[in-house]
């Protein structure tokens, strides 16, 4: 069993709640404490109870308050080589709280994998989280969809999947033309249309629930992220049965279970 929720999910700060009722990990921890600490309360949960932070990259609305947390709840921090190498954000963190990711590690009931993902990061990536025989794919901030992310995503029982932006929205909005450039670059977020493209190839039997996330609050809206997702996927023949949902920006998202 697994289940999840999105505690925030924006430009301006991301995190992601996962439990499999034994052992439960924070991915990315991009609000300040305080907000984390009281998103996990609304949903009957608690920092105290966290066994790991997760990190799939070193922007600000992904690790703002990583280190902060690590040092006041005593949780080891999980990122990649390249990153502890080079970020030096998190602050005094234990040496025994810094862990980097391996392929086949596991944390508790969780085992995990890992891949690559296109971003302007030091070493950006997704994962895979499975328990039980279920598996939960996580892949926001990137700029394109390979066929190895595809691979490694393909047939998740639940995803939380990057909805970013619709073009149109970006074309007419107040950015300049060179962060429009870099948010559809290849290493940029990926469109509704693009987004969808892809769950088309990763949808199998066994996915039953998607969370589009990390929606732009300038270049992007719910309803047209949601609308465009359920339309494409019914067009191209996929269950209707799936459950989709839109990650709220600022609170928590309802828990979603899947076993």
């Amino acid at each position: 069993m697994i289940s999840f929720a999105t505690l925030f999910s924006s430009s301006k700060g991301n995190s992601i709640f996962v439990s499999s009722g034994k052992t439960k990990v924070l991915v990315d921890a991009g609000m300040a404490a305080c907000h984390i600490e009281n998103a996990l309360e609304n949903i009957g949960e608690s920092m105290g109870e966290i066994s790991a932070i997760l990190i799939t990259h070193e922007h600000q609305d992904h690790i703002k308050s990583a280190g902060s947390l690590s040092r006041r709840y005593d949780i080891p921090i999980f990122a990649t080589p390249k990153l502890w190498e080079t970020y030096r954000g998190f602050g005094n963190i234990l040496e025994r709280n810094q862990r980097e990711y391996a392929y086949g590690m596991t944390i508790g009931d969780f085992s995990f994998d890992f891949f690559k993902t296109f971003h302007d990061a030091v070493q950006p990536i997704g994962l895979v989280i499975a328990n039980a025989g279920k598996k939960l794919g996580i892949c926001t901030d990137t700029g394109k969809v390979t066929q190895r992310m595809i691979d490694y995503l393909k047939n998740a029982d639940g995803l939380v999947f990057e909805f970013n932006h619709d073009p149109k929205l970006l074309r007419q909005s107040r950015y300049s033309p060179q962060l429009k450039a870099r948010i559809s670059g290849a290493l940029g977020h990926l469109s509704n249309e693009d987004a969808v493209e892809a769950l088309k190839k990763i949808i199998g039997p066994a996915t039953k629930e998607i969370v589009l996330a990390h929606l732009s609050e300038e270049n992007n809206r719910p309803e047209l992220a949601y609308e465009t997702a359920a339309q494409r996927l019914c067009d191209f023949g996929i269950n209707k049965t799936i459950g989709l949902h839109v990650a709220p920006p600022y609170h928590t998202s309802k828990i979603i279970r899947i076993d």
